[in-house]
């Protein structure tokens, strides 16, 4: 219960927080950062690790006064971390195979599971590159892939375009807008923003599945 409260907090106060790590940390930020970018997209157990804020907030760092942070390391080793845990999630995925289907697991929800094989069956392997803008979707999807037996080459090709997609949109982002006053003063309305934004394309998909169905009965 600590944790979860911990987490939110950092989540909704993330700018806060990550300058607190770089001002301690300094260059090993980079090693924190890898680590939980790493961790949100290659273990299908944390979907609830930040990922497009924790981005958005770090480029924003980076373009403060003294550059805390380099925005062109960030973003090669953010790319890095992105490409690498989608890569391990789906070894993971293909591992374990169709049999993820048969039953509940205690850390890996089984809803999570369909609603995004039903999205890969209808978008195919552009699901990887879509899935980077999409929370928990994105944490699930190179998991599936893995299951589905998409090839790793194919897997690969479309995992690389959506790892260096989703990284440099979200740093520049924040890089170039993250310091303006309105967007300074109100970062954690942003960071909700951001969250929202994230989500609609999962509600779209959602929303436009019932209504087929409707139409279909």
């Amino acid at each position: 219960m600590e944790f979860i409260t911990y987490l939110i907090d950092f989540i909704i106060h993330i700018d806060k927080h990550l300058y607190e790590i770089v001002t301690e940390y300094q260059f090993w930020t980079y090693l924190i950062l890898f680590i939980i970018v790493f961790c949100e997209t290659g273990l299908v157990v944390t979907p609830f690790l930040p990922g497009d804020s924790l981005l958005f907030a770090a480029g924003a760092i980076a373009a403060m006064d003294g550059n805390p942070l380099n925005l062109l390391l960030l973003i090669l080793v953010l790319c890095i971390a992105a490409i690498l845990g989608d890569s391990v999630n789906y070894e993971i995925g293909k591992f374990l195979g169709h049999k993820v289907y048969e039953r509940d697991y205690k850390f890996v929800k089984k809803e999570h599971l369909l609603k995004t094989h039903a999205f890969y069956e209808k978008h195919g392997g552009k699901t990887i590159i879509i899935a980077r803008f999409m929370p928990i979707i994105r944490t699930f999807a190179p998991f599936v892939a893995g299951v589905g037996e998409m090839s790793f080459k194919r897997f690969l090709s479309f995992n690389v375009i959506g790892g260096i997609l989703w990284v440099i949109a979200f740093t520049t982002a924040g890089f170039f807008f993250g310091n303006i006053p309105v967007v300074k003063r109100n970062f954690t309305l942003v960071v909700f923003s951001i969250i929202i934004i994230s989500f609609l394309p999962m509600v779209y998909a959602f929303v436009q599945t019932k209504f087929s169905k409707g139409k279909t009965t």
